[in-house]
């Protein structure tokens, strides 16, 4: 699922909310496979707005801990925040450091 083009993902549905479903689930993959991440780690950081490992590589601690923070309290309500800064710095430090990455 990781390997696929958009163009394969169409094939496979046609269109439509399937689509966008298998785009999502390949994000996920993505991150899963580049990163090594859970796939719950992944899933929260794709629906945060980050979908590739180059993104997360890039992406600052902080911004990203606001954007996690509104989407678990969105989630949540006011429960304890579930990732921490020091868990995003570790999940950064594994992007940016992940062998053999696309996107160098």
């Amino acid at each position: 699922m990781a390997l696929l083009s958009d163009q394969q993902l169409r094939q496979l549905c046609r269109g439509g909310a399937l689509e966008r479903q298998l785009l999502k689930l390949r994000g996920q993959a993505r991150l899963v496979v580049e990163v090594g991440l859970q796939p719950e780690e992944a899933a929260l950081l794709l629906y945060a707005g980050i979908a590739t490992g180059k993104g997360l590589a890039e992406a600052s601690p902080q911004q990203l801990l606001t954007q996690l923070g509104r989407l678990e309290r969105s989630l949540l309500g006011m429960a304890p925040p579930r990732v921490d800064a020091a868990t995003l710095r570790r999940w950064i430090h594994q992007a940016q450091t992940a062998p053999g990455r696309p996107w160098n």
